[in-house]
């Protein structure tokens, strides 16, 4: 696609908001001020997948935008108010005005020492990459004239990560847009300049100095994109990793000359491959803002992309010349908690990936002991169990973990694991899976057992939460009697 075509479908894309902007663009005008849409939104609009998060920049000061926008806006934020970004929503669509900026930076961290500017080219230039340094004029007349004064639309038609100045000043003063480029890899699918990703190379320990809460919430968006894959690759190709997520750049393991074990880096970006193709029906389809479509899963991307962080500290070269990771797991499942604290992840989302990658051999381990090669009842209340709510997660992720190329292997893991599916369909039909429990509370084992609340009342409990796992649901009687049996043979001694 032409430039010129590349404008035409902005113009298009921008059109679609006109009445907005014709009404927030008159209010500027009207008093004097000049208004620009800039950066992702102009963007997105070149891509034809504008959203409804719009981006402004204006020579109004954030007190001036204030007062210009109140009377208008639906609600008001001032969030961003010391870096001159005012917020609005209207009608659905979620508004940021920023005064044009002409920051200068320390070089030590990554704040600027803010200062307004009264042009919009040193704004456009001080901007992370071309792809996000072009602008649309907006009056009362709604979307106008484009500004592109940085090569901005060819860098969009290349599909290009370039930044407008020499990418060392860029980076130097903010080491946050280094891992920004790996986040555009991943939610464009654009690839680097030769350039930055040298200066990213050069530069990657640099990205230490930014907080450990930002570095987060670009990961989880990187995670999120259309093409994480390619994000996290360039991640660990040029260092960034082993400055934010060391564990997965330690994945690299050379496979040894008997071939005994696959590189358990590239298996694991299969693995995040297919859970991704995994999510809910409709994730792979482009939605009119150019995102994939569906539910995507934050958790299950990132228990695909960590579930076998273990291996590399626990494989061991066997006397048969084998090579076994035995308890990977349980390492694994310590790793991630140790370094997603570290980031400063939720205590939920921590429980939840590492409950994920420390269950995602759980499948394998069961044996079908029943003799017909179903599995026992009892090992599908404790599978159900231990997943809990994350089950549906732990199905996509122990499927997508299957990457032999072996089609007989893989079809036998696949009907194995359809078998399980159905086996948990059909004791969920006859008991409350989602919800097992002793058949007797612990107001009914202190009064049998005539003992006050406190240690052994949930050593009773969790006696009787064991029998419930492997015989099912029992009657209050049989329950009865068989915590007066274990009571009754305890060793007290």
């Amino acid at each position: 696609m032409s430039e010129d075509e590349l404008r035409i479908r902005a113009a298009v894309e921008l059109n679609r908001q006109a009445p907005l902007l014709r009404e927030i663009g008159a209010r500027f005008t009207g008093a004097g001020h000049q208004l620009y849409l800039v950066g992702g939104s102009v963007r997105d609009a070149v891509l034809g997948r504008l959203t409804t998060d719009l981006d402004f920049t204006t020579d109004a000061r954030p007190d001036a935008v204030q007062a210009l926008v109140r009377p208008w806006a639906d609600a008001l934020w001032d969030t961003g108010i010391d870096f001159g970004t005012v917020g609005a929503g209207k009608a659905g669509m979620r508004l940021e005005i920023t005064t044009f900026r002409a920051d200068s930076y320390d070089q030590v961290s990554r704040n600027p020492q803010v200062r307004y500017g009264d042009r919009l080219e040193d704004d456009l230039v001080r901007r992370d990459f071309t792809a996000n340094a072009m602008a649309v004029r907006v009056t009362g007349d709604g979307p106008g004239e484009f500004h592109d004064p940085l090569g901005g639309l060819a860098a969009v038609r290349q599909g290009l990560l370039d930044t407008p100045a020499a990418p060392e000043i860029s980076f130097g003063d903010d080491p946050l847009r280094m891992l920004r480029a790996a986040r555009f890899v991943s939610q464009l699918e654009f690839t680097v300049a030769d350039r930055v990703r040298e200066a990213i190379v050069a530069m990657a320990p640099q990205l230490a100095r930014i907080t450990v809460e930002r570095v987060a919430v670009e990961l989880d968006k990187m995670l999120l994109g259309a093409d994480p894959v390619a994000g996290i690759d360039l991640m660990v190709q040029t260092g960034l990793g082993d400055v934010v997520l060391p564990e997965i750049g330690g994945m690299r393991m050379a496979i040894d000359e008997h071939h005994q074990h696959k590189d358990v880096y590239q298996h694991s970006l299969t693995v995040l491959r297919q859970a991704i193709e995994l999510e809910e029906p409709g994730g792979q389809e482009r939605s009119d803002s150019g995102e994939k479509s569906g539910e995507k899963d934050l958790v299950l991307r990132w228990a695909a992309l960590l579930h076998d962080i273990g291996k590399p500290d626990t494989r061991r070269h066997e006397s048969d010349g084998g090579v076994s990771f035995h308890h990977h797991e349980v390492v694994g499942a310590k790793m991630v908690r140790k370094r997603m604290r570290a980031l400063k992840y939720s205590k939920q989302m921590v429980d939840d990936v590492s409950q994920l990658v420390y269950l995602h051999l759980r499948f394998h381990g069961y044996a079908h002991s029943d003799g017909t090669g179903r599995w026992t009842d009892s090992a599908v209340r404790r599978y159900v169990t231990d997943a809990g709510p994350l089950l549906p997660q732990l199905h996509k992720l122990v499927r997508a973990d299957c990457t032999t190329r072996n089609k007989r292997r893989a079809a036998r893991l696949q009907a194995n694991y359809d078998s399980l599916e159905e086996r948990i369909a059909e004791l969920s039909a006859k008991e409350d899976l989602a919800r097992v429990r002793p058949d007797l509370d612990g107001n009914a084992i202190m009064q049998l057992l005539g003992i006050p609340a406190g240690p052994q009342v949930g050593q009773a409990w969790d006696y009787l939460k064991e029998l419930r796992l492997d015989r099912g649901p029992m009657s209050p009687e049989e329950a009865t009697a068989e915590l007066l049996q274990w009571w009754s043979a305890r060793d007290t001694s």
